[in-house]
């Protein structure tokens, strides 16, 4: 014998009651209760929407916005910031980059205007070699990168060109003023120029509209205060002051070619003793202030300025 001790089954009307039982006790309205309330919404929508201005919900309306509304103000105040973060990271970031472009674009400017006096100079100095050419010489262009030290007492510069570019010694170097000295020695970047002031330096020079010819010889000086000596062949001749000197020419065009200025007669004293004149030479060229010169070779030679040439931009065509 056996016996059930399973709980005795529930009517089915029992468990629609237990159910119900549960929803009150958990507090949850009961579906009457829901129904109830929908149609009272859908009521008072139609009321609402077709009472026009004179709503009888507009009084609730009005006071729940002005109960409500200050609180939705202040949320909303608290909430701006947070909410526009991710537009405020964007926007900074956009300003940022705006910001770099900006600085960039100032320190392109700021170099502009540090390399304009610099860049004026250079072109002066390519128009400068241009004309020179007119004297029918090709030139090669070179920088003077560096100035003989004051152990080796003699004044000579280093120029950034050399046997590479086709100089040699013996080649004559000018720049757009006048007479600048000749080439001593070379190596394959760069060459050694003897200016004309050093006291070593002896160039044949031809005075003015009589064509005299003497022999122009420096003091050893790159200062104003160091001019030129120029002593004229006939001794009974007497330079004016003012006249210009260029140079006669070697043989062969080396060291110096002919028909290169190199300054003009400042001062003319009398040697009484001995029966002639010497004069004194301002040179046209300041070689204290060296940067572009031009040195005579051939003709058709690579990057070599000819006769004709034009300055476009910061080079020479």
């Amino acid at each position: 014998m056996s016996l059930d001790t399973r709980p005795p089954r529930q009517s089915p009307v029992r468990q629609v009651a237990t159910a119900r039982e549960r929803q009150e006790q958990r507090g949850m309205p009961s579906r009457s209760l829901l129904v109830a309330l929908v149609l009272a919404c859908v009521a008072l929508m139609v009321v609402d929407s077709t009472s026009g201005e004179e709503s009888p919900v507009a009084p609730v309306r009005r006071v729940a916005g002005e109960v409500l509304g200050p609180a939705q103000a202040g949320v909303a105040t608290v909430l701006a910031p947070i909410v526009g973060i991710p537009d405020a990271l964007r926007t900074n970031a956009d300003l940022r980059e705006a910001l770099a472009a900006a600085e960039a674009d100032n320190k392109d400017k700021e170099l502009e205007l540090l390399r304009g006096p610099y860049d004026e100079n250079r072109r002066d100095e390519l128009l400068g070699l241009c004309r020179m050419t007119d004297l029918g010489y090709a030139l090669a262009p070179a920088r003077v990168i560096g100035y003989g030290s004051a152990q080796s007492f003699s004044s000579t510069v280093t120029i950034d060109a050399g046997s590479d570019a086709g100089l040699r010694p013996d080649l004559t170097v000018l720049n757009a003023d006048g007479l600048v000295g000749r080439i001593l020695e070379v190596t394959s970047h760069t060459a050694t120029v003897l200016l004309i002031v050093d006291a070593a330096s002896s160039v044949g020079g031809r005075v003015g509209d009589n064509m005299e010819n003497g022999m122009v010889d420096g003091r050893g000086g790159l200062a104003d205060d160091a001019p030129l000596d120029l002593r004229l062949l006939d001794n009974t001749v007497v330079p004016e002051r003012g006249q210009a000197v260029v140079t006669w020419g070697s043989e062969g065009g080396a060291p110096y070619v002919s028909g290169v200025p190199i300054g003009e007669v400042s001062r003319v004293y009398e040697e009484l003793r001995l029966g002639t004149y010497r004069a004194v030479l301002e040179p046209y060229v300041d070689f204290t202030a060296l940067d572009l010169v031009g040195v005579v070779v051939p003709s058709g030679g690579e990057r070599v300025i000819e006769a004709g040439c034009t300055v476009q931009g910061g080079g020479v065509s």
